[in-house]
């Protein structure tokens, strides 16, 4: 069956004609990107996009969802740090072809292959092995446990070894990546250059949430880039196999989530030195801990929080946010006792930049300040740094909350 391919925008929908299984295929594949309802007209379906952009394809449709900012934006908020040079020609095949699989699979590849030509990080590992020989110490519980038996010796050891938590996740992205058909035949022999590099490293089925909890220092810096883009692939890429042969497959990106992550990562990359940035807190805005409440972002200065702030992946064109997001960001500063609090929106080109309400009778100042989401890649990190600096200017001093006059 020869396939066809239909694109929509985020939150946009479309009428196409498909077979019932490809229908059930797309809502089974992607429940929560696509929204598949059939039309008054036999074989028609409405295919409604949500806030996810990627491709979906199934047998003989492929759906590209497309961003509602500039496509190599979308390549700013994955590559964790990495300069634009790094995955320029990624955004330019994106924006030319429009489907961000190969695309990022791409950038995967390329980033794992730089970051393993730095050499393959090692860390020690404890062992507990019964050997010949005596390796480092022997296990005298497990040993006695072994009863009349002098051989072999239970020996616990640490072993200067690749096979640890960062390279175990390289390994199971990098397979998950072999595994699609969309994966550009360069960028694949890099990748099967790679595993084989990584061949002392054990499988492992690590989700997106593992990746997370690695703790970065010094010595595996290197590898943050490589494991982002490690967490994105298992995270959103998704094969579906029945009978033996691939029906469907998906890469699909949630849009708020992947721009809250990076307005955190960039603010707190930015304030280092001036205000500690605490992400997802946990709150209660009630004495007796019914009501929960989880701000994106706390500014805190030592132990006192000075600041808060909610990221929302929506475009204004006046600065202005709507009525629910000002009531969110209203409970997070009475739960933490502030003046002010912050929305950061996207900004609709050459709308304005900022905003401002006052509640009445508390007097608490609500501000809306914004990143033109759809402007170049240097217009978006300049917004960045201005809203970095301003945040820093207003939690400057403990009687200056965020909003007052510097």
């Amino acid at each position: 069956m020869n396939s066809s391919t239909l694109v929509l925008h985020e939150h946009s929908s479309a009428i196409h004609t498909l077979p019932d299984q490809s229908a059930r295929a797309l809502t089974t594949i992607a429940p929560h990107a696509l929204s598949v309802a059939p039309t008054a007209r036999a074989g028609e379906w409405k295919i409604s996009a949500t806030k996810f952009v990627g491709s979906v394809s199934v047998t003989g449709l492929r759906v590209l969802i497309r961003p509602k900012v500039r496509p190599e934006n979308v390549f700013l908020f994955l590559s964790a740090g990495l300069p634009h040079s790094a995955w320029r020609d990624e955004a330019f095949d994106y924006a030319a072809d429009g489907d961000l699989l190969p695309a990022v699979l791409s950038f995967f590849a390329r980033t794992v292959e730089t970051t393993l030509a730095r050499g393959v990080l090692r860390s020690y590992r404890e062992r507990h092995e019964a050997l010949a020989t005596v390796r480092g110490r022997i296990d005298f519980p497990a040993q006695l446990r072994r009863a009349a038996l002098d051989l072999p010796v239970a020996c616990r050891y640490d072993d200067y070894t690749t096979d640890n938590d960062e390279n175990r996740y390289l390994r199971a992205a990098i397979r998950s990546a072999l595994r699609s058909p969309q994966l550009p035949p360069p960028d694949r022999h890099r990748l099967i250059r790679a595993l084989a590099g990584l061949d002392e490293v054990a499988d492992a089925a690590p989700t997106a949430d593992d990746i997370e909890r690695i703790i970065m220092t010094r010595l595996n810096e290197h590898y943050r880039p490589a494991l982002r883009l490690a967490e994105i692939v298992l995270r959103n890429l998704s094969l579906v196999d029945i009978e033996g042969r691939r029906s469907a497959s998906a890469f699909l990106v949630d849009m708020p989530d992947l721009f809250e992550r990076w307005v955190s990562g960039g603010l707190a990359a930015r304030l280092r030195g001036r205000l500690h940035v605490d992400t997802q807190t946990h709150r209660r805005l009630d004495v007796g801990g019914r009501i929960p409440l989880r701000p994106d972002l706390e500014f805190r200065r030592r132990s006192e929080v000075v600041g808060v702030a909610d990221v929302k992946y929506k475009i204004s064109d006046d600065a202005r946010a709507r009525g629910d997001d000002y009531r969110q960001v209203l409970a997070y500063t009475v739960a933490l006792g502030l003046d002010d609090g912050v929305l950061i929106y996207c900004r609709a080109g050459d709308g304005r930049s900022e905003s401002a309400a006052t509640v009445v009778r508390s007097g608490t100042r609500l501000h809306v300040l914004t990143i033109d989401a759809g402007g170049t890649v240097d217009a978006v990190l300049t917004d960045l740094d201005v809203l970095a600096d301003s945040i820093a200017a207003r939690c400057s001093s403990a009687a200056l909350p965020i909003g007052g006059s510097p």
